[in-house]
């Protein structure tokens, strides 16, 4: 969670708790709109945050887990994945 982050930076680094905090939320804004503009974002050391466009599916019958089902349409959409960067 991301008071328990806080806790583990502040310990860590001998900051205050609301300060850790406020850079957590700055960092959060600027990986959201980095993703949003250019679909891509690489934390140092951490992990790398991409979309990717999930493509439509068409209705009609699937078979799921031995049973015929009905399943509906559904619109092309993109999705947001987080990748561990070694």
């Amino acid at each position: 969670s991301k008071t328990g982050l806080a806790d583990a930076v502040a310990t860590a680094t001998e900051l205050k708790k609301s300060d850790i905090m406020k850079v957590l939320t700055s960092l959060a804004e600027v990986v959201q709109k980095e993703v949003k503009k250019t679909g891509k974002v690489t934390l140092p050391g951490m992990c790398m945050v991409k979309t990717r466009l999930k493509p439509a599916t068409k209705a009609g019958k699937r078979e799921m887990f031995g049973k015929v089902c009905v399943v509906k349409a559904k619109p092309a959409r993109t999705v947001v994945k987080a990748f561990p960067v070694a």
